[in-house]
């Protein structure tokens, strides 16, 4: 299976001590396997940094789950037993590592979700509740933590480099929603990668991607006025 991750840097050699701790699944290489959800944390975590963002395209080798000896931790959506494991992981007074896992696969925990755990926490809205407003009120999302040295010997580095194009339309758009309609960089990166004309982008039976960026850029407009 063919996994992406989106970075303010390029990665040529994965080092996990330098990942962050407390984040969803603990100190871990993370990993998508949406390229759109790439192009947006790339597009994102770019900016911070005044460029375009970095694509990395691995190969995963999806009988890890299954042999090799690893320890696997799998979420199939919104859960109670994720909503625990993701709050355990981001509490600073955890333990670290704060679990044993070789590799963990499951659901993001995007900004307004973590807000919103915030408000579970703080007892504002019960778990029943909070996973139950997950559940109708959110896109799928999806990620895969590489917690262990070993379990980085299941990822290849594709042969396969990001494609510019795409990258560049996304520069050109998202400034020119900045420009146009006053946006914050945030807010323009949001409206563009949850659109229903980015979804066209993407799709390489489309061929959209070979047309100007003017053009894409006057569809999502008409999209924005619906």
């Amino acid at each position: 299976m063919k996994v992406y991750h989106g970075s303010d840097m390029e990665i040529t050699k994965i080092d996990l001590s330098k990942c962050q701790l407390n984040k969803d699944f603990g100190r871990a290489f993370y990993v998508i396997k949406f390229r759109y959800q790439a192009e947006y944390w790339a597009k994102r975590k770019g900016k911070t940094q005044n460029h375009k963002g970095y694509i990395t395209e691995y190969i995963f080798y999806e009988n890890a789950f299954e042999h090799y000896g690893l320890k696997v931790l799998r979420f199939d959506g919104y859960t109670e037993e994720w909503l625990d494991f993701v709050v355990m992981n981001r509490d600073p007074k955890s333990p670290i590592p704060t679990h044993d896992y070789d590799i963990v696969e499951g659901p993001v925990a995007d900004d307004d979700i973590t807000q919103r755990i915030r408000a579970y926490l703080n007892g504002s809205i019960s778990k029943a509740e909070f996973i139950e407003e997950l559940k109708f009120k959110h896109t799928p999302s999806h990620q895969i933590a590489f917690c262990t040295v070993e379990s980085l010997q299941m990822l290849e580095l594709a042969i396969e480099t990001p494609e510019l194009e795409l990258l560049n339309i996304d520069d050109a758009i998202t400034q020119s929603l900045v420009n146009e309609y006053g946006m914050t960089e945030i807010k323009a990166i949001d409206t563009y990668f949850e659109s229903g004309t980015y979804q066209l982008l993407i799709d390489e039976d489309t061929k959209l991607y070979e047309k100007p960026w003017q053009e894409i850029y006057i569809m999502l407009k008409k999209e924005l006025k619906k």
